[in-house]
């Protein structure tokens, strides 16, 4: 797997029948290893060691319903008072984070309603602030800090 522009942490790898599979601290199990599992791997350890947001508080791979249709979630995090904070959509570091990205999570978020969005490649991430009162988007510089 290639280097991320995220900060490197002890990952552990398990080959089985020739296959790659990374350990997920959250799951408590080891996971095929694909690129998106790699930036995902790489960004929920961002969020809990370098951001200090609260891993009873992350959630993977979250199911949600829309247009009649079942869809998955990467990352949901919650505040303390279980609501949801923010949406992460994982790319692989080679998908280039276009308007369709950006798309994908906004229709996620349209069910959703969330206040933060991001995206990442694990090489570049975009953060979104939604003001679902007045429906005004912001991009935001940095994540911002956990409530």
């Amino acid at each position: 797997m290639e280097l991320l522009n995220l900060p490197t942490f002890d990952y552990k790898l398990q080959k089985k029948d020739g296959k790659l599979y990374i350990f997920d601290q959250l799951r408590k199990k080891y996971l095929f290893l694909t690129p998106e599992e790699w930036v995902r791997q790489h960004f929920v350890n961002y969020l809990i060691t370098h951001l200090a947001y609260p891993k009873s508080l992350i959630k993977l791979e979250s199911g949600l319903s829309y247009n009649n249709v079942q869809k998955r979630t990467d990352i949901q995090v919650f505040d303390r008072s279980g609501q949801l904070f923010m949406i992460i959509e994982c790319k692989a570091p080679y998908v280039a984070l276009t308007q369709a990205v950006f798309e994908q999570v906004a229709q996620y978020n349209h069910s959703l309603r969330s206040p933060y969005v991001v995206i990442t490649n694990g090489m570049s991430q975009y953060c979104c602030q939604t003001n679902w009162e007045t429906f005004q988007i912001d991009f935001l510089e940095n994540l911002p800090l956990f409530p």
